[in-house]
């Protein structure tokens, strides 16, 4: 029973490294081919491991376009990609407590509402938003990007926070508002400390959603300085001149690291935050 058990595991880890590593190829190949020459990506397409390594993809795609190196798109993307979840958390995390601990009339169909917002795709929203924007004259600038996320516009994470408020005793906020706080203080002093697994959880989401963005930059940014990574990415691909493969690659390698970065840092308070609100759920 025991040697049974052991070829169960083992069959079973083998199984899913193989699994892993289908899963995990083709970013494999995207940053081993960003070393190799333009003129060998494709046909060594086949082979994992460049034969002849170089750099010059990463010099010649760091260059930009138009006057502009790619540090320019790294910090647009950064500025919306920061802005943008600085404020979903901050109006997620004040819808939650609010649909979770405050009483008032028709807080069942608010909550319905946000619910709503998760069963509908973005695309069926493009139009009208971009008409209403465009009213506002905000297309062409950051505003469609940035603003309305600071109105909760993300039903997941009011849900998610939900959630893990659910969880924690209402006897502290009895206590607090015996200690003269309001619900303001209730939410800065009590609840805010205790929900930063979830917060924290958003963010990554938030940050890492608003990084690959490309269709809103496509629709509302008609500047090349202006641009963010995922729709600069598309000047190396020019049907008019022609398309810089290698460049397009290393670029797209360097694009990948700061959200993975971030994910490997918070990597514990990620799952901690999902499993709590999994759990208190």
């Amino acid at each position: 029973m025991a040697g049974r058990k052991v070829w169960k595991e083992v069959v079973y880890h083998i199984l899913v490294a193989l699994g892993a590593f289908v899963m995990v190829y083709p970013l494999l190949w995207m940053v081993f081919s960003s070393f190799k020459p333009t003129d060998l990506v494709l046909p060594t397409s086949d082979r994992l491991i460049p034969t002849q390594w170089t750099l010059r993809n990463y010099i010649q795609g760091w260059k930009g376009f138009m006057g502009y190196t790619f540090s320019t798109f790294f910090l647009n993307s950064f500025f919306i990609s920061i802005t943008a979840t600085f404020g979903t958390l901050l109006s997620s995390s004040f819808v939650a407590f609010a649909l979770q601990r405050t009483n008032f009339r028709l807080k069942k169909l608010l909550f319905v509402l946000v619910l709503s917002t998760m069963m509908l795709p973005a695309q069926i929203l493009m139009i009208p938003q971009f008409m209403w924007y465009r009213h506002l004259n905000w297309v062409g600038t950051y505003f469609p990007m940035i603003l309305p996320y600071f109105f909760a516009i993300q039903g997941f994470f009011v849900y998610l926070i939900m959630n893990f408020i659910g969880g924690i005793p209402r006897d502290l906020d009895e206590a607090a508002k015996i200690d003269g706080c309001s619900y303001y203080g209730i939410f800065f002093r009590v609840i805010l400390p205790l929900i930063v697994p979830a917060l924290v959880t958003s963010a990554i989401f938030s940050f890492i959603w608003r990084w690959d963005d490309y269709l809103s930059a496509l629709l509302y940014v008609d500047r090349a300085y202006m641009r963010p990574i995922s729709l600069a990415l598309q000047l190396f691909n020019d049907p008019s001149s022609g398309s810089d493969i290698g460049s397009t690659l290393a670029m797209s390698t360097l694009s990948i690291v700061p959200a993975t970065i971030i994910f490997l840092i918070f990597q514990k308070s990620l799952v901690e935050g999902i499993a709590s609100t999994g759990i208190k759920g």
